[in-house]
């Protein structure tokens, strides 16, 4: 059948066997991808007792192997995940492929009647975003984003702290990404794909291109064609953060700098920035974020930080500590050398007291991929929605892509968020939107989204 048709009549179909989850009721899941991420929500997912891990689908047949073989007895093997969705027994999807398919299977899914998790970035770019979201809405589908941050109790404290204004008013945010991969993962040559891997499938919506081993299993974030770099694979993390603690939609403007400044091509094909500097300005805030692939520094670029004007809080996975300000007579902090000539600032005698008291609290990262799981089986049988849903997912990867377009062409980009538009820059407004590939382009437009 060909697979806008197929897509139609599940839209058609899908009312008709959706039902309202009882307290009790079991969940039938199927998992499409089983990589590393798709691996780790195989597991996640068998730690919840009302789930039941009933269909895999890969494209490549030892995964695909492993995949079944982890989600236990029962589970159905699929090649071709349009069958999966056609299964009327699947109440919902796990997504976790490479990028440049979540947004197109995720809209599937919603109309062939499944709710979805799916993972982060939620797109591959901008206009994604607001199809999936309309999906969501028009066919009244459960979509939770695969930022797991949100469900961490010690995040959401750490919010609970920038709100509440505890360390003062936030002005600024720090993030970053450090590490080294000298000289990098290689060159490999381009050549027919494995005869266990579906590579035209893999390919999906993205263009054409020979197969070479990089661009493929894992390696496909290094290059544009399916995903943004550490910008949206690492930084989506920390941005959805930002702009779920400070209750924003978007950023105003960005600024991106950097590109692929130490990984030589003959030692690593990959395309995708490897240095990059990008600054976001937010109403009445900035944000910072740094990635670095070829230097590890000090290994302080990991994380978040927020800076109140009465001190500051740094957050990751691992807990939150609130650093504490000291309160000083301004004059204090004027550097002495020889002293003030007559009439300039004196230093007084006033003792520094802290403005505030320290704090942290603890985190782990198992219980937060956990807890994000529980959320949406939640979701699914109470229709509420769910923490970090479509919408979110949606404005924090259009904060990553903008970085990405100013990246690649040098400026900075305006951005207005209510209309969904760069301002003034017919350049970079038609990055916003991608083609795909036939088939795919016809299946896309099938939902006149």
């Amino acid at each position: 059948m060909h697979s806008s048709r197929r897509v139609f009549l599940g839209a058609v179909t899908a009312a008709s066997y959706q039902r309202l989850l009882g307290a009790n009721d079991r969940i039938q899941l199927g998992f499409i991808g089983y990589g590393l991420i798709g691996r780790q929500h195989v597991h996640d997912f068998k730690n919840q007792k009302d789930a039941d891990l009933a269909a895999m689908c890969e494209v490549c047949q030892p995964r695909l192997e492993e995949g079944l073989a982890a989600c236990g007895p029962g589970a159905k093997p699929y090649r071709d995940f349009r069958k999966l969705l056609d299964d009327k027994d699947i109440q919902a999807v796990v997504v976790s492929t490479p990028d440049h398919w979540h947004a197109l299977l995720t809209i599937m899914a919603c109309a062939a009647g499944k709710d979805v998790y799916v993972e982060k970035p939620l797109t591959l770019f901008v206009k994604e975003g607001r199809w999936m979201t309309e999906a969501a809405r028009r066919f009244e589908r459960i979509v939770q984003v695969g930022t797991q941050q949100r469900s961490g109790p010690h995040y959401q404290k750490a919010r609970e702290l920038v709100q509440t204004g505890y360390f003062g008013k936030v002005h600024s945010a720090r993030m970053g990404s450090y590490r080294n991969i000298m000289p990098g993962f290689g060159n490999p040559p381009d050549g027919p794909p494995p005869r266990d891997l579906d590579y035209d499938m893999w390919l999906g919506p993205a263009p054409q291109r020979a197969y070479n081993p990089h661009r493929a299993l894992y390696h496909f974030r290094w290059f544009w064609d399916y995903s943004g770099g550490q910008m949206t694979n690492l930084g989506a993390h920390d941005i959805d953060i930002v702009q779920w603690s400070m209750g924003v939609a978007g950023p105003l403007a960005v600024s991106s700098s950097g590109g692929r400044l130490a990984l030589r091509h003959d030692e690593d094909n990959g395309e995708t920035p490897d240095t990059q500097d990008t600054v976001f300005e937010y109403p009445g805030f900035t944000a910072v974020h740094s990635l670095r692939e070829a230097s590890a520094g000090r290994r302080a670029g990991f994380g978040l930080e927020f800076f109140g004007a009465k001190g500051s809080m740094t957050v990751s996975r691992r807990g939150y500590e609130v650093f504490p300000d000291m309160k000083i007579d301004p004059a204090n902090a004027i550097p002495v050398f020889e002293g003030q000539p007559a009439g300039g600032p004196q230093h007084s005698e006033d003792k520094p007291e802290p403005w505030i008291e320290a704090r942290k609290e603890p985190g782990s990262s198992a219980e937060q991929f956990d807890l994000h799981a529980r959320n949406f089986l939640d979701c699914i049988k109470t229709r509420q929605q769910p923490i970090s849903g479509v919408e979110q997912g949606h404005r924090t990867a259009v904060a990553c892509h903008l970085a990405n377009i100013s990246l690649r062409l040098g400026r900075k980009i305006h951005w207005d968020a209510e209309k969904e538009e760069i301002v003034g820059d017919r350049e970079a407004s038609a990055l916003l939107v991608r083609p795909y590939r036939k088939p795919w382009d016809d299946v896309l437009r099938s939902f006149h989204l």
